[in-house]
């Protein structure tokens, strides 16, 4: 049975709904764990996992055990991290303040280093990211870091966006954000048929997209159906069925200015 790991969020349930459903033929079993970013990112490194959802953050340290595949991942333009504050909105609110973030091998907390570069915190935690908006909230933290349908959601909780990491990206590259990625252990899986099963589960989720809803809203932590709707309508676009060049030059400008800054080692081989 091949392992296969990825978050509970609405865009990777509706993306892998029919690979885990027997829904794809031609394509084995799976024995699938449901995980947050942090802890795939964290087991990757170790090859507990055949096909891997994690941050393109962590590819340095992956790339020599798992194969970055063309599919199934989350990039995209007007879909990156915030920054949010009870009620600040000057930037240097964060010198020495204590900033949360979901991972410390995240596109997101990457994009944040590269963000506030002249703006250092003075203690990062690193905490589930549904703790992050209340934390903020109450003054556990100062500011937060937050992903996900948090975009949606954040005024719920009363707080202001500082930055949005995707905006500025986006405006400093011209480029999609690289977030998700979809890995293939070395030696354990084909990634040519890897690809073409996850493929396969991408059509299918667009071609049938009622048939997940109730797989989707079962894993997304009480979610209402209008967010999670909006969570895969901007999650889910042309760049999960195909990378493309400019799914690929976003990885490698992420990851090129990352090792340039000394955030994370060069990458031990190419992206393709």
């Amino acid at each position: 049975m091949t392992s296969l790991a990825f978050s509970p969020c609405p865009n990777d349930t509706f993306v892998f709904h029919a690979l885990t459903h027997g829904l794809v033929p031609g394509a084995p079993d799976f024995d699938v764990t449901y995980a947050d970013i942090d802890v795939t990112n964290r087991s990757a490194e170790q090859g507990a996992y055949d096909l891997v959802k994690v941050s393109y953050a962590a590819l340095p340290w992956l790339l020599d055990r798992y194969e970055l595949l063309p599919c199934g991942g989350a990039l995209g333009r007007g879909c990156g991290p915030l920054v949010l504050t009870r009620d600040a909105t000057d930037p240097g609110v964060l010198r020495g303040a204590t900033v949360a973030v979901p991972s410390d091998r995240s596109t997101a907390y990457l994009l944040f280093r590269l963000w506030a570069v002249d703006v250092t915190p003075a203690a990062i935690k690193v905490v589930p990211f549904d703790t992050i908006m209340p934390g903020v909230a109450d003054g556990t933290y100062d500011a937060g870091l937050v992903i996900h349908e948090a975009r949606f959601t954040y005024q719920r909780h009363g707080l202001t966006k500082l930055a949005d990491l995707g905006e500025w990206w986006e405006a400093s590259t011209g480029l999609p954000i690289p977030l998700g990625a979809i890995l293939a252990r070395r030696g354990t899986v084909d990634p040519a048929a890897a690809t073409d099963w996850i493929r396969a589960s991408v059509r299918y989720a667009w071609d049938h997209p009622g048939a997940s809803a109730e797989y989707v809203l079962a894993h997304a932590q009480e979610m209402d159906p209008a967010v999670a709707r909006q969570h895969i309508d901007l999650y889910v676009n042309e760049f999960t069925a195909d990378l493309g060049d400019q799914g690929y030059a976003a990885a490698d400008a992420l990851l090129t200015r990352a090792a340039d800054a000394g955030f994370v080692p060069a990458l031990p081989r190419p992206l393709r």
